[in-house]
């Protein structure tokens, strides 16, 4: 970026962000500075994607004129303490309206990427239209520049997402890499396809350490455009850590937010796995497609459990200090540390276990790095998997597929595979599109078009107001568990005030574990020690409201229906009692949260869009 001027809030020309605009048939790259419009062009992330994409007009996400955005966060790239956070926007292969139209999504992922593709100098790069054979793009620093080259990929074809990296990393030391797996490249008939980004970690042992971009299907969309990786080559760019930026990093790692996600042989949480004993003390983890039964078969997947049978090691992305990752690796039979078995965090933990009724924590890690090396958003695969389950044990007379049920983790397993592989197209399409086809959608686990991760519908109408994945953009997924909260009032103050601000990490290049309000002085302070830019916390929110608003009034305009602001009907008209917390959803709450929040948040989506 350039910043000719300290103040966003009222000058946000005076700042300007590197933009490479990629026409791929043409292999055309055009650079421009362009001025900020306001403060969220200037944190950057979805907050200036979603600017773009109001200026489109799209109707199907598998044509030209939807383009891939790749850009960044303010703070990515900086000392400060989890700024490494890279963002991909499009309208979704997946998330669709009731009118068929594609929902605006983006989605975000951590490894080294983000780095180095901040570090080339660019800001954003918009990739246009389709390239008539397999590529990959670089990014690199250039003397006099960032430049762009095109190589043919057509040797990366049908490798798993991890070889794809390594096979990178052997042709441009220094780089890191954005990348489809198999599935992507089955876009027709996986709509699902997540991009891998490579880490340190990753490069340096050769084991798939890999982070994810994996919601919304933007892997598929790469496919769909022959672009199969991209390549940011650049030395590291990092600044003398001041005294300031240390008692910001300080700061957040001994912050109670962050500190549930720190090891547990540290007094931390254990990372996202904390959540599973938190919500299993009401039998509110997920089991057998969000029905939990009130029995003790997810204490089968408990830290204590796991720790049986694999070596768990907490580890950490780039320079980081809250290690949240929980790595599960072999354990040889002389007692030593073996290969990488899977990541487990509580989203994949649970959803390829419990959900699907599998509780072999051996079982459960292989499908989760199975669904990683294949290049799938592990959230929209196992939830369209445990549909599927439900289906076949409710039609034992014509099952779907290969008539997998609970429980069955070979043909579990193979269901992967072929999704994955595009051989399984009912499962790529995503849970959404499957119940339609099949005639029953009353147990099929989305909300407006994109499946819910694992956090039961039952204790989260936030979920109505998500923009881009449940959990990940609005901040409620805990706050029946933790907090009891269960009235129209409170759910309309969480909704319309602390949950939407979730989404602000998506803008700045930070990593939600921060575990720190986005307007925290926390976060003021790292702005201003690594850019000079004077922003106030007031003024951060307002902005973070503006955007999350803005994707808001995207639905709208894509052909989202007031009625598709809803849950699941299974939740509504069938409660289940073996959840021991008092069951408070129901047609008429949903329809008076509604009412009570459109009330806050339409008069503010005036004007955010663009005339058309």
């Amino acid at each position: 970026m350039k910043i000719r001027g300290n103040d966003p809030a009222n000058d946000p020309s005076s700042i300007l962000y590197q933009r490479c605009t990629i026409d791929l048939p043409a292999r055309a790259v055009r650079m421009e500075d362009v001025p900020c419009r306001n403060v969220e062009d200037v944190l950057g992330g979805f907050g200036r994607s979603f600017q773009v994409l109001a200026e489109r007009t799209i109707t199907d996400p598998y044509s030209p004129e939807n383009p891939l955005i790749l850009n960044t966060g303010l703070l990515t790239g900086s000392n400060v303490m989890t700024g490494m956070r890279s963002y991909f926007s499009a309208y979704s292969p997946l998330k669709k309206s009731g009118k068929g139209l594609p929902g605006a999504m983006w989605s975000a992922g951590s490894g080294d990427f983000g780095n180095r593709f901040k570090w080339t100098g660019l800001d954003e790069v918009i990739f246009e239209g389709c390239a008539d054979i397999p590529i990959y793009v670089v990014l690199r620093t250039g003397e006099s520049g960032p430049q762009v080259e095109f190589h043919s990929a057509e040797h990366l074809l049908g490798l798993n997402a991890h070889q794809k990296i390594m096979s990178l990393a052997a042709a441009h030391p220094g780089g890191h890499f954005a990348v489809i797996g198999p599935a992507g490249e089955n876009y027709r008939t996986v709509r699902m396809g997540a991009i891998a980004l490579s880490t340190e970690g990753q490069l340096k042992s050769d084991q798939p350490k890999m982070r994810f971009a994996g919601r919304g299907g933007l892997g598929s969309l790469m496919g769909y455009k022959n672009l199969i990786a991209i390549v940011a080559i650049s030395s590291l760019k990092l600044d003398k850590i001041t005294f300031a930026i240390r008692d910001v990093n300080r700061d957040i790692v001994k912050s109670p937010g962050s500190a549930r996600f720190q090891p547990a042989s540290q007094g931390g949480g254990g990372g996202t796995w904390a959540n599973i004993e938190v919500l299993e003390a009401f039998h509110a983890v997920p089991l057998n497609n969000f029905r939990p039964k009130g029995n003790d078969d997810v204490k089968k997947l408990y830290r204590d459990q796991v720790e049986k049978v694999f070596d768990i090691a907490s580890e950490g992305c780039f320079r980081c200090g809250i290690r949240c990752h929980n790595n599960l690796y072999v354990r040889n039979e002389d007692g030593s540390r073996g290969k990488l078995a899977a990541k487990f965090d509580f989203e994949p933990l649970i959803l390829f276990g419990s959900n699907l009724g599998v509780h072999d924590p051996k079982q459960v890690a292989e499908l989760i790095h199975l669904c990683d090396s294949l290049g799938m958003d592990a959230i929209s695969l196992g939830t369209t998997i445990s549909y599927l389950l439900d289906y076949n044990e409710r039609h034992p007379e014509k099952p779907l597929l290969n008539g997998a049920t609970f429980g069955d983790f070979e043909k579990v397993r193979e269901l992967i595979e072929q999704t994955g592989r595009g051989q399984a197209p009912a499962l790529g399409q995503g849970v959404r599109r499957l119940s339609e086809e099949v005639g029953e959608t009353a147990y099929a686990m989305h909300v407006k078009g994109l499946e819910i991760p694992a956090y039961l519908a039952d204790t989260n109408p936030g979920y109505l107001f998500a923009i881009a994945g449940g959990h990940m953009s609005m901040g409620t997924h805990m706050l029946y568990a933790k907090e009891g909260k269960s009235t129209v009032e409170e759910w309309t103050q969480a909704i319309t005030t602390t949950g939407l601000l979730q989404v602000g990490y998506d803008m700045v290049g930070l990593c939600k574990f921060v575990g720190l309000g986005i307007g925290h002085d926390l976060i003021v302070t790292g702005i201003r020690e690594t850019t000079g830019l004077q922003i106030s916390s007031e003024q951060v929110i307002a902005a973070v409201r503006r955007a999350y608003l803005r994707g808001l009034a995207l639905e709208l305009r894509q052909g989202y229906s007031d009625e598709e602001y809803t849950l699941p009907p299974q939740v509504l008209s069938s409660p289940n009692p073996k959840i021991t917390l008092p069951s408070f959803i129901t047609e008429e709450f949903l329809a008076q949260l509604r009412k009570k929040v459109w009330s806050v948040f339409l008069p503010e989506m005036e004007g955010l869009l663009p005339d058309k």
